[in-house]
């Protein structure tokens, strides 16, 4: 599998890096940011991964959140992949913001003609690790994974669906129950067909009741956030889930603020922290 790279800049003695490949899990080209921190020049690295949002590449993290400095201090390298396929030459795949390009929804895609290159779950929770454990200066035994709103909602879901590849998640403004809101029954009936019972297996409150997953969570929302008045996000639900399993959840509101970069960068810092707690020990 060969990487091209088609950026590559100095960042707090590290190096910010693009690359393209050919994924055999969506069976077409995809793109992923890469920090590599200075500890790389010697060392193998843990590995923590972003996942990002509806309409997002891989370039909106890695250039706005401003996490390379808390990267840099902790020795973790930071992996940011596209939200889906791109040019794939589907039907329709470019008509709207919350389905097809930018809106994969970090679901394997069983409805044609999405099932022959939608499937980013796979892409993210295998594919993609063993090709930056393979090419890159990362401790694939020490991964973590996080993200906003559609990738928060893909970051919880990875986690729960895999609590022995993932040291910690965190989210911010995660769309916490897509079976339950309007962004994600309209991805899981395009991708996953009208039977609900499919669609439980990519929510994350659903998925509570059933996971081993047993470390606590940190989640931050702004409550100034507009997605919350149409109910696209209900931390409300996942704050009921947690309970229920007794699961340590920090839910932190954060008075002001909306769903914006913005919003990520102001504490970023703090979820840097939170997982270097299990990556770096």
């Amino acid at each position: 599998m060969s990487l091209k790279q088609t950026a590559r800049h100095r960042c707090f003695a590290g190096t910010v890096e693009v690359y393209q490949h050919h994924s055999t899990a969506c069976n077409s080209p995809m793109a992923f940011s890469i920090y590599l921190p200075p500890q790389a020049n010697t060392e193998r690295c843990p590995a923590l991964y972003f996942l990002s949002g509806l309409t997002c590449t891989e370039a909106n993290f890695i250039t706005k959140a401003g996490a390379q400095q808390y990267a840099a201090k902790y020795g973790i390298v930071l992996v940011v992949p596209d939200t889906s396929p791109r040019n794939t030459g589907i039907a329709g795949e470019d008509e709207r913001w919350d389905v097809g390009t930018g809106a994969g929804f970090y679901v394997d895609a069983i409805c044609d003609p999405w099932s022959r290159h939608y499937r980013t779950y796979s892409y993210v929770v295998e594919e993609l690790p063993q090709l930056i454990g393979r090419e890159f200066a990362v401790d694939s035994n020490r991964q973590s994974i996080f993200g906003h709103s559609m990738g928060g909602h893909g970051a919880l879901v990875c986690a729960f669906k895999n609590p022995d590849r993932y040291r910690s998640v965190s989210a911010f403004a995660p769309i916490c129950a897509p079976t339950q809101c309007p962004w994600g029954e309209l991805a899981f009936k395009t991708y996953l067909g009208s039977n609900r019972d499919r669609w439980n297996a990519y929510d994350a409150c659903e998925l509570l009741s059933r996971t081993a997953w047993d470390r606590p969570l940190l989640i931050d929302q702004g409550a100034a956030d507009t997605f919350l008045e149409q109910q696209q996000l209900r931390p409300d639900l996942l704050q009921q889930a947690c309970e229920k399993r007794q699961l340590p959840l920090t839910l932190r509101m954060q008075e002001g603020y909306d769903h914006s970069y913005y919003f990520i960068s102001t504490f970023v810092g703090d979820h840097l922290e939170f997982h270097a707690q299990y990556l770096t020990n």
